[in-house]
This record gives structure tokens, C-alpha cells and sequence, in this order.
């Protein structure tokens, strides 16, 4: 017979994937706009549209998707 996580630890374990996906997806959004700061600074490289923090943040979200789905499958088993 398999055994059954309470409901407690099933609370706390998807809790933590939450704010894990949240950490990432936040600093790699933050990454892009100190970039996108950096970059408007120097006037060799200076770009009118945010296109590191778009591209970090939708790097973001799919390294926190990788991993919500890694640990799903892992939980799961």
C-alpha cells in the first residue's frame, strides 16, 4: 500500500514551490533591470525598450517552471 503525506506536509511542500518559483522569477526580473540600468548608462549599447528585463523575466519563469515540474514528477513517484 503507498504511503499517504498528510495534508499538512502537502501544504507546506507546494507552499515552498511557490515561493521558490517566486524567488526566481523575481530575481531574474531584477537582474534584467539592473542590466537594462547599466546598459542605458553607456551610450554604445543604450536600448529605448526594457529588452533585458522582458527577456530575464521570461527566463525566469520558464527556470521556475523547469522546476515546479521537476518536483511534481519527483513528488508524485
Amino acid at each position: 500500500m503507498p504511503k499517504k503525506n498528510p495534508p499538512l506536509n502537502n501544504f507546506i511542500q507546494y507552499s515552498s514551490m511557490a515561493f521558490q518559483m517566486g524567488v526566481i522569477i523575481f530575481g531574474s526580473a531584477l537582474g534584467g533591470v539592473k542590466l537594462d540600468e547599466y546598459t542605458k548608462s553607456h551610450q554604445y549599447i543604450s536600448f529605448e525598450f526594457p529588452i533585458f528585463t522582458l527577456s530575464f523575466t521570461i527566463l525566469g519563469v520558464v527556470i521556475a517552471m523547469y522546476f515546479f515540474i521537476k518536483d511534481l514528477f519527483k513528488n508524485t513517484k
